[in-house]
């Protein structure tokens, strides 16, 4: 069938991309699903950093790549051997497959599954299949998802079945914003009742961190931003303090607030420069920092192990808040519509596929939280 999407033909094009137009929006062609893959005509794909650092190439990704892995649709067509799924499904994309059965899998940990690990670093689906194609050419896909299209062949283990009464530009963000945010407080963390959090770095991920840190029972949230605007946000969502990160006070605050430190400090900027700063606020016995942040490929962090030891510091990391989406996204759900989770708030704007450029420039400027692009229906 002929869909249309927008296609990254090549990394690094500078900004303004409302100028440079990295991604250019082109009909191709899509396979149909095969015997265990299913075809989602996609709703709403949310503008998420991780698609950015493809486009400003701080993480590499096989060319071309049509992107977006954060999305919200309904199945029109399954493959003869799929299971527990049936046309006119809603469903979230969770951005990693799990094959179910490797050693991570098995061990409870699909977000580590190690066949889709593989097959994102390669561009195919989880079976090694690319469904895109231009002119013959194969169009790679984006973490077994490439939401930036109208329609999209997947594989079942890529879906989390949901309630058809969840809006879809709401339903779109629990396949990465709020799954990272709430799951790094929850499942990586396990924050607790009564206990101090700091948050730095307010997109999707930070304010969802937010949110879930205070829906777990935190007594103290400190959330922190260069963006007065992302702090006020914060503080409608849960946040108990907020602090602007370029206060050359900033870290002493926090552990004012704290009585010397936060017993769990999440960064979620991506950026070394604030995980250094993370670590300093936790706590001195036992402080846990954990970073969901996605610095570029090659970033490192020196860490002082004398303290790490002699203080009993943890330091994790937490990709896709360490979920099992099955299980988690129609939890989050469910906190989101007894209103526990605010997802709704995290909408900074709505718009159409051929805004897709101008809408990165303003991700990349960081004026926004989430930005959602709606389909027609």
């Amino acid at each position: 069938m002929k869909i249309k999407a927008a296609v990254l033909h090549e990394m690094g094009r500078p900004a303004p991309y409302a100028q440079s137009l990295p991604l250019s929006i082109e009909t191709l062609d899509l396979a149909p699903p095969g015997p265990e893959e299913v075809l989602v005509r996609i709703m709403a794909a949310g503008l998420c950093h991780s698609d950015l650092s493809v486009i400003n190439a701080s993480r590499p990704r096989p060319m071309p790549m049509v992107l977006g892995h954060e999305a919200a649709g309904v199945i029109e067509q399954i493959g003869k051997d799929v299971t527990g799924f049936s046309v006119g499904d809603h469903v979230v994309m969770a951005f990693t497959p799990s094959c179910g059965h490797c050693p991570t899998c098995s061990g409870g940990r699909p977000a580590m599954c190690e066949p889709g690990g593989a097959a994102n670093a390669a561009g195919t689906l989880i079976d090694g299949a690319v469904r895109l194609s231009l002119d013959g050419r194969p169009i790679h896909h984006h973490l077994g998802v490439s939401a930036f299209a109208d329609h999209a062949v997947v594989s079942p283990n890529s879906l989390v079945k949901i309630d058809p009464g969840v809006p879809f530009a709401e339903a779109a963000l629990f396949g990465c914003a709020v799954m990272t945010g709430v799951g790094a407080v929850v499942n990586t963390a396990k924050v607790g009742m009564g206990t101090t959090v700091a948050v730095v770095g307010l997109g999707g991920v930070g304010l969802s961190a937010v949110m879930g840190a205070r829906a777990a029972g935190a007594r103290e949230v400190i959330a922190i931003d260069l963006s007065d605007v992302k702090l006020a946000l914060a503080r409608e969502v849960g946040a108990t303090a907020v602090i602007n990160a370029a206060a050359p006070d900033a870290l002493d605050q926090v552990r004012r607030l704290s009585a010397g430190g936060v017993d769990y400090a999440f960064e979620m900027a991506g950026s070394i420069r604030a995980l250094e700063s993370a670590v300093e606020m936790t706590r001195r016995a036992g402080g846990m920092t954990v970073t969901a942040g996605l610095p570029p490929h090659d970033a490192t962090l020196p860490v002082n192990i004398s303290r790490l030891v002699a203080e009993e510091r943890t330091l994790a990391g937490s990709y896709m808040g360490t979920c099992v989406p099955v299980r988690d996204i129609p939890r989050y759900i469910e906190m989101y519509r007894a209103g526990r989770l605010p997802v709704d708030r995290l909408l900074s704007g709505r718009i159409a596929l051929e805004g897709i450029n101008a809408a990165f420039d303003r991700l990349n400027a960081a004026d926004v939280v989430r930005q959602v692009i709606e389909f027609p229906a």
